[in-house]
């Protein structure tokens, strides 16, 4: 038997200073990369844009907290020059470039670098997408890379702009744990939109089922599937920092990571309850399916046993003999209908009584 050959997307950095090579990955092309950085403090904030050139000898104003946001992974030049800025290890950016990987956390002398991910959810075809987010974390700066803008971290921007006290106060640990919560309300707000629809089917299954419906409660589940890849280990991830053996997190942020395990934990507990649901969206299109063809079964049925004495009545009078009641009559095929009518009449009657006709009731 010939065996089955496995392969990944993986990309390969040949050195700091070293064309690189990469395979671009399927889907619609990404943005051009752009660095935005963003300087606060408790009394000022500053924001600007940087290209290649200056972020190599950039440097953060003294006594502000440096956070670097960069859109677009594809950029390999502008990547390689804010690594060797920030002294990443060309491992770190192998991991950046490979954009399909589970959430994880690696440990450096100078910095924590942590891998997540964003979903999307499209409600119409009822699948999710995502892309990678992710961060390295040193003592007075905060790193994070985006596959493309999507605005999940806009509410973190908008906090520093007004002035938010705490965030504005604390420094970058406090800051990545307000990038991990604000992806954390994403998380919760696929959720809150895979539950709607799951209720939707539901009232559909109760209603009408179609196969359409089957569909649609095997694209949900595997979009629970999917978001459970995620979250699962993202767990894991936030344990690892809550034990804070490096001391990247202070003293005040650590309980901020506890109730954002917390949270990991409510979401991970309510997609199983969803994934149980949609359980039980099978059992009832498979119970309605069952029970639809039960009344068609039944109708057949029903008819089937209006034209049995029409038929043996049919038969008694075909037979061949020379005397017969009614068989000289002028009257007698009219005889012979009524007999039929009045007996189908009669069937009719009892079946309505024993409520055989209604598809309301199976008795």
């Amino acid at each position: 038997m010939a065996k089955r050959k496995h392969t990944h997307r993986k990309h390969r950095l040949l050195g700091a200073d070293n064309p690189a090579l990469i395979e671009n990955p399927a889907g619609p092309p990404l943005p051009a990369a752009c660095i935005h950085k963003i300087c606060y403090n408790a009394q000022d904030i500053l924001s600007a844009q940087l290209n290649m050139q200056e972020i190599v000898n950039w440097q953060a104003p003294a006594g502000h907290v440096a956070w670097i946001n960069v859109h677009g992974v594809l950029d390999i030049p502008l990547l390689q020059a804010v690594a060797r800025r920030f002294k990443l290890h060309p491992l770190v950016l192998d991991d950046i470039l490979n954009t399909e990987q589970r959430p994880k956390l690696d440990t450096y002398p100078d910095y924590l670098f942590l891998e997540t991910r964003l979903f999307y959810y499209d409600a119409e075809n009822l699948s999710v997408s995502s892309e990678q987010i992710s961060m390295a974390l040193g003592r007075e700066w905060l790193l994070t890379f985006q596959e493309r803008p999507s605005g999940s971290f806009e509410p973190v921007r908008e906090r520093l702009r007004q002035g938010q006290a705490l965030l504005r106060q604390s420094g970058p640990d406090y800051l990545c744990y307000a990038l991990l919560d604000s992806l954390m309300e994403r998380y919760f707000q696929v959720l809150e939109a895979i539950n709607e629809d799951a209720e939707q089917l539901e009232n559909q299954l109760l209603d009408r089922p179609s196969p359409e419906d089957l569909q649609n409660i095997h694209r949900l589940k595997h979009v629970t599937i999917q978001l459970r890849r995620a979250v699962w280990p993202l767990r894991e991830v936030l344990n690892s920092l809550i034990r804070n053996e490096h001391g990247f997190f202070s003293p005040q942020t650590v309980p901020y990571l506890r109730d954002l395990y917390d949270h990991t934990v409510h979401f991970t507990e309510s997609l199983e309850a969803i994934r149980d649901t949609l359980s039980g969206l099978m059992d009832i299109y498979m119970t309605s399916l069952s029970q639809r063809v039960n009344l068609e079964v039944r109708a057949l049925t029903v008819v089937a046993m209006l034209f049995m004495p029409a038929t043996l009545i049919a038969g008694i009078f075909g037979m061949n003999f020379d005397q017969m009641p009614w068989l000289k009559d002028p009257d007698g095929f009219w005889w012979a209908i009524g007999m039929m009518l009045l007996i189908a009449l009669g069937m009719l009657l009892v079946f309505w009584r024993r409520q055989w006709l209604s598809s309301r009731r199976d008795s």
